[in-house]
């Protein structure tokens, strides 16, 4: 007897009509792209507080699981202490960062303004005397040869420009605290109560999953939980110790603008592989500006910073936390980065060794089920099997 799905239309009918409706939907949505993208921005802005608050206790819930495990764990409350304590720490940390970085930028940015027509004469000298000491193309250098009306000129189409932007930043400041407020109340509701939307969320999976393809599906999450927690908590005490040591070598180099070149420097760093370029790039423009003797000193410098970072910091702190080789990590980095900007160029990466994983299981199962190994050879019991049958052969009457 045939099972019935709804409206009493066959298993083999249901699938049919359910294949035909997904279809029309896709064709819909492709035809009216505009207005698919305009509702899907709408519906993540809308959720976009509770988005930012995920992310806050995703990379907080290490911290909360130490001091719930090694500091509270003979506290009734312990979780609430945890989640306090973790949160003042936080906010300690960042009032006093803050307090030492924003100061420093402001200078740094208020004294680029400031000195802006000197630094542009001393490219247009340098550019001068590059030409008469190589006997260059005056062509070539005359776009460095700018002066500081044409300086004025720019700054003024330049704010002339952004000054819509800035408008509607400072108007949507307001908002941006209320949405702050949001997420950081959001954040601590999950991870006091992460037990129980993890419990809710297993029972939702098996119950319209079946049970084996459930287990394996909640297998892969824990196991994309692993690679995304490692790389990303890795990579911002990577980062942050990478600023850290620019900002000690630059003073110590005496080179100008220390504070606002190692901020660029450790936020680029987040992004692997080309983030230590990313941030090198316009450092390097701005130390050029001042002197160009500096501008060497710099890249030098951050040069060996980046050696030490890709082969003795950055493998001591992530390890081996995604496993792919490094035309794998350029290849996840600029897909990602192509398509989502700066956070594909981020999450590229851990995203790409999940499906990495996943595909090398599968590879490896197909590969057993054929009796060979990952290199097309001939499992060890397979050859055994294979020498021994001509002995028995041989044995029969």
């Amino acid at each position: 007897m045939k099972k019935k799905g709804p409206l009493f239309l066959s298993r083999r009918g249901f699938e049919n009509l359910l294949v035909v409706v997904v279809g029309v939907l896709l064709y819909l949505c492709f035809t009216h792209m505009s207005a698919v993208v305009s509702r899907v921005n709408t519906f993540v802005s809308v959720l976009r507080p509770f988005i930012v608050g995920f992310v806050l206790a995703y990379l907080l819930n290490r911290p909360v699981v130490f001091f719930e495990n090694k500091v509270f764990y003979k506290s009734k409350g312990r979780r609430s202490l945890a989640i306090l304590v973790v949160y003042v720490i936080t906010l300690v940390v960042l009032a006093g960062l803050m307090g030492m970085v924003v100061p420093q930028l402001v200078q740094s940015l208020v004294g680029i303004a400031n000195n802006a027509a000197v630094y542009v004469k001393n490219i247009s000298d340098f550019a001068s005397y590059l030409q008469e000491e190589f006997n260059l193309d005056p062509t070539l250098i005359e776009p460095f040869r700018a002066s500081s009306t044409d300086l004025i000129e720019w700054l003024s189409d330049f704010l002339t420009d952004a000054m819509p932007q800035i408008v509607n930043i400072s108007v949507s400041v307001g908002s941006g605290l209320i949405s702050v407020l949001t997420a950081l109340i959001a954040s601590v509701y999950m991870l006091s109560g992460k037990n129980t939307l993890l419990r809710q969320f297993r029972k939702l999976v098996y119950a319209f999953v079946p049970r084996e393809r459930a287990a394996r599906f909640l297998g892969i999450c824990a196991h994309a939980n692993d690679i995304f927690s490692g790389f990303i908590i890795g990579k911002i005490i990577d980062s942050a110790i990478i600023g850290v040591i620019c900002l000690v070598g630059m003073n110590l180099l005496r080179m100008p603008y220390a504070m606002l070149i190692s901020v660029i420097v450790g936020v680029t760093n987040v992004i692997p592989f080309f983030g230590p370029f990313i941030g090198a790039i316009p450092s390097i423009l701005i130390l050029f500006m001042v002197s160009p003797f500096n501008a060497v000193k710099f890249a030098i410098f951050v040069l060996a910073l980046q050696q030490f970072d890709g082969n003795i910091l950055g493998p001591k702190i992530l390890g081996n936390s995604t496993g792919l080789s490094a035309i794998w990590v350029l290849v996840a980095i600029i897909v990602g980065g192509g398509l989502f900007g700066f956070t594909g160029m981020l999450l590229g990466v851990p995203t790409f060794a999940v499906f990495y994983a996943l595909i090398s299981e599968l590879i490896a199962r197909r590969l057993r089920e054929k009796g060979l190994d990952g290199s097309g050879n001939l499992l060890a019991e397979v050859e055994e099997n294979a020498v021994m049958q001509p002995k028995e052969e041989a044995t029969e009457p």
